[in-house]
């Protein structure tokens, strides 16, 4: 499902990539009050309930957000990423370097070329995600979804991941991507209570991207969800340097 805000094709677009698990729905009350094009890109199969995912590698969630993003013909997009959607933002980027114009990434794993999301991790998290993942699948307990991407939000907000949470396919962690930092404009805006990425890895990603703006918001794993308002003011602001 897409939620697309159209304005003038000439205007700067943001794409928003969600991280694993989750919809386009977490970007609504962000992209509602952007005064630029929207948008929410999702994953494979999200809503389809024949779908599979399990034998979908990295270029496939990346072929399919990027018809997505052809549909609606942008000439000069900006990639928002969150998480997981960092790895696939950059891929993305380095397919279509002369649409993108800027790169934002919010709590966003952030792999050097030819890494892939598992990489970014220290190496023990490394092996013992990579145990996880073969023999438990990519959807975590369900406590583990409330105490680390949803520690800092409403009962009722919680409630709604828990219950949308998608596991993804165990490739689009594993699989390494040849995709460099984009030489554009950058963001970084830095999560300080996030339970999931950790801010000195978040501090490592960082580095990786070498951004020339970094912005730090008081929320958790979910700040469109916790700080809509403060994300949308980051973002912005961005945009100025970019226009």
């Amino acid at each position: 499902m897409m939620d697309i805000h159209r304005f003038k094709q000439d205007k700067i677009a943001l794409v928003f990539i969600h991280g694993a698990g989750l919809d386009s729905r977490i970007w609504k009350q962000v992209a509602d009050g952007m005064n630029y094009p929207c948008l929410l890109v999702d994953y494979p199969h999200r809503g389809d309930t024949g779908g599979s995912l399990k034998d979908l590698h990295l270029k496939d969630y990346v072929a399919h957000i990027r018809r997505q993003v052809d549909e609606q013909n942008y000439q000069r997009i900006v990639i928002v990423a969150h998480s997981l959607g960092g790895v696939l933002g950059l891929r993305l980027a380095a397919e279509m370097p002369e649409q993108v114009k800027g790169f934002v990434a919010i709590g966003a794993a952030i792999p050097k070329n030819g890494g892939s999301f598992v990489s970014i991790m220290p190496f023990a998290k490394r092996l013992l995600l990579s145990v996880i993942m073969r023999l438990a699948g990519t959807r975590p307990p369900e406590s583990a979804i409330r105490s680390g991407i949803c520690n800092d939000l409403s009962p009722e907000s919680a409630n709604e991941i828990v219950r949308r949470f998608t596991p993804e396919s165990v490739y689009v962690y594993s699989d390494r991507s040849e995709a460099p930092v984009p030489s554009v404009p950058k963001l970084f805006i830095r999560l300080t209570r996030d339970k999931e990425l950790a801010l000195a890895l978040q501090q490592q990603m960082i580095a990786n991207l070498s951004p020339e703006q970094v912005h730090s918001l008081e929320t958790g794993h979910l700040p469109m969800l916790s700080d809509p308002n403060g994300v949308r003011h980051a973002i912005e602001i961005f945009l100025q340097t970019v226009e």
